[in-house]
Parts: C-alpha cells; structure tokens; sequence
C-alpha cells in the first residue's frame, strides 16, 4: 500500500517517498558498500550515505545496467545490533505490488476473461453501493489508474488511529483483515468525485482490484500472482504473506516513528499480518528480483503490445508534473529528462522504488528500512540517472 501523509505517523507518498515532517538523526553508520567506486555509481551511493546520515537506519540497492549488475547497501538492518543491511535483504514492497495486480488484469483482458472497461458491478455485483458510491458507474480501468473518484481507507482517521498509530498498531498490528473490511471502511465515505474525472490515488481501487482477479479467473489473487508472474519469471525471493506475520530470510528489521508527541521514538514494525495489505500492497521481495518483474514487463514478456500500451496510457497526476499514472505503473520525468517507468510503495517501516528506462537497460531498484522523510523523495533515482561529481572532484 502507499500511506497517505498525515500529521500524526510517518508515512509514504506515489514514488515511496517517506513524507513525515520530522526525521530523528540516528547515529550514521559507515556504508557496507559491496562494490568499489569504479563501478560508476558513485553518485547512487552518496545519496544512499546522505539518507543514513540524515536518520534512515539503512538501505539496500540494485542497478542493472550495460555494466552489469552494482548491488550496494549503506547502513544497518538492525538497530539493536548494528548488523549491517544486506544486498539481499528481503523486503515489503508496498505498493509496487498494484503493478503486479495490474499486469494480472490486463493477461486476464487479452485472454477474454475480462475487459478493462468493464463496470465494477459487472464482477462485485452490489458491494460497492453506499453514500454516493456506485460501482455501475466505475470501471476496471479507472481502478488501475485511480481515476474512480474512491476514497481511500487508508485516509480514514478511525482507521489510521486502530491500525496505523500508536498504540492501536501496537494493539492490532497481528489481526488478520479481509480485504472486505477495507472496502466498508471506504464506503463510510462519500466519493471524492464522478468517476473519470481526475487522478486520486486510493488504495481502495487495488483492493477491489483484488478482488476482481479473483471472480474472474476462480482463484484466489495470490494464486494469480503466483502462477503468472513469481514462478514464470523465477522470482524466487518475491512471496505473498497471506496472514503471516513474519519476514521471510534474509531481512533486515523494519523502524517507524508511530507517536507524533514523541517525534523521537522509533519502534520496530518488522511483524505484521500480511493481511493488512493485500493486493494494494503485500508482496514481500529484493531488490534483484524487482529490477527482473519490471525488465521483463517492460520487453513484453509478461503483456501483449496491445496491453503495455493500454498500461503505459498515463493520466494527470496534477500535483507532479514530473509523474504520470498508467495502469498501475508511473511514468517518472528526471531533472536530466529521463524518462522512467515504475512504481514506489511504501508500508510502516518500508519504503521503496523501482524504475527503469523504456528500454530495459537501465534499471534501479531500492529500499529504505525507514518510512519517514529525510528530505527530497527522489534523491538517490535522481543520482542515479542525473549524476553530479563529487564536491571538489
């Protein structure tokens, strides 16, 4: 899932930026960079430094490029034991798992299971009425790209005040939440407005996108995933975590700051039921595996031409000029003028990114063991593919 910003817990923004106001000064580790500096990416690695250095307890990173492959990590994993975090280091992903939903749907559409403008009410007939609400008006292809005017859950205070703060994450971060109780709480709502008329990012969309794969295809979402996806590609780290509460190994541990009125209190959030993600964010993966989905989507294994058009078909975000929203992908715009193709995903301890050039080649993927703000959201994309020398190089 992607956290919208509040003022009360650290939280994560469309490109996995950590959006707090206020980031606690951990003391800096040194990097346990695995590749030396001739490797080219030397840009990508002070930024990593820079965001240890400024709070981030540590960050793991991948790029694919015609150089081959630079795996490098900068600060620690455990916070307790000061153990370094690992190149391979397992991780939520977030809400990069919305383009693995949508990558499912659009195989569905070329198979003739379904079709992108299809009516919601045409698959989850009656569920989604209430307050304004009509899922007779909305359509699979404005879920994809946030377009269906849905609120989001995750910006209802009740359910950010039980599940997302404090003590009610305390309390509750082992309860297992079926993908119904997220859709209710959306419905409390009145829209935001008529479907099709701007970008709002829900992650209400993608539950029900969820939920559609499986009417449509008889199985259950992650069997889909699976089946279409993880195993045809031979992701061998990704996994789906059901209502498992733990990390698969290697990991490092998860830090939040789940008290606004002590901005200085940092928590481990490693355990949680997978649950409370689902298909808007509960994929768990590495960085090499995400820099393989994303190579491989973008040079049509996965999509037919005809579906990775209507994928990379983008809408407005308004708020970013730089950022454009397909069917469960974004389309990045540097300061050098790259264009960029994927998607950021943050959850309570998490944030991360993967992009990748239009053509494959250039690709990077990362993650934060920290979900709250450290400054600019796109520092090390930025160093990656706009590198600046080195002050006094």
């Amino acid at each position: 899932m992607t956290l919208r910003k509040t003022a009360r817990v650290g939280v994560v923004g469309l490109a996995a930026a950590a959006m707090a106001a206020t980031a606690f000064a951990v003391p800096a580790q040194a990097s346990s960079g695995t590749a030396p500096a001739k490797a080219g990416h030397e840009a990508t690695q002070r930024a990593m430094d820079a965001e240890v250095e400024a709070g981030i307890p540590g960050i793991t990173a991948q790029v694919r490029d015609a150089r081959g492959v630079w795996k490098s990590t900068s600060g620690v994993g455990n916070l307790t034991t000061g153990t370094p975090r690992g190149t391979n280091d397992r991780f939520r992903i977030g809400s990069i798992t919305k383009t693995f939903v949508a990558t499912v749907l659009l195989q569905m559409e070329a198979e003739g299971k379904l079709d992108l403008d299809d009516k919601v009410e045409h698959h989850l007939p009656g569920l989604v009425r209430g307050n304004g609400n009509d899922g007779r008006k909305i359509t699979v292809r404005q879920l994809l790209n946030h377009t269906s005017g849905l609120f989001d859950y995750l910006a209802d205070e009740e359910y950010l005040d039980t599940y997302m703060r404090g003590e009610g994450f305390l309390t509750h971060r082992y309860d297992t939440l079926p993908p119904e109780k997220h859709v209710k709480v959306a419905l409390s709502h009145a829209p935001l407005f008529e479907p099709g008329d701007r970008f709002s990012y829900s992650n209400t969309n993608y539950i029900l996108a969820g939920l559609i794969i499986e009417k449509a295809g008889g199985r259950t979402y992650e069997a889909e995933v699976r089946d279409r996806i993880i195993k045809p590609l031979g992701l061998r780290a990704t996994s789906q975590p059901g209502n498992s509460i733990r990390m698969p190994r290697p990991s490092s541990r998860s830090y939040s700051k789940l008290f606004a009125s002590t901005p200085d209190r940092i928590d481990d959030v490693t355990e949680m039921n997978g649950s409370q993600g689902w298909a808007d964010g509960d994929i768990i993966s590495t960085t090499g595996d995400l820099n393989r989905f994303y190579n491989a989507l973008l040079n049509g294994e996965l999509l037919t031409p005809k579906q990775l058009k209507a994928m990379k078909t983008t809408v407005s975000t308004a708020e970013r000029p730089d950022m454009s929203y397909g069917l469960g992908i974004t389309r990045f715009r540097t300061s050098c003028g790259t264009t960029l193709w994927g998607h950021g995903g943050g959850m309570l301890g998490s944030t991360s990114l993967a992009v990748t050039t239009e053509d494959g080649r250039h690709q990077l993927a990362y993650n934060r063991n920290g979900d709250w703000s450290t400054g600019s959201p796109q520092n090390i994309m930025e160093a990656e593919y706009c590198p600046t020398p080195a002050p006094g190089s």
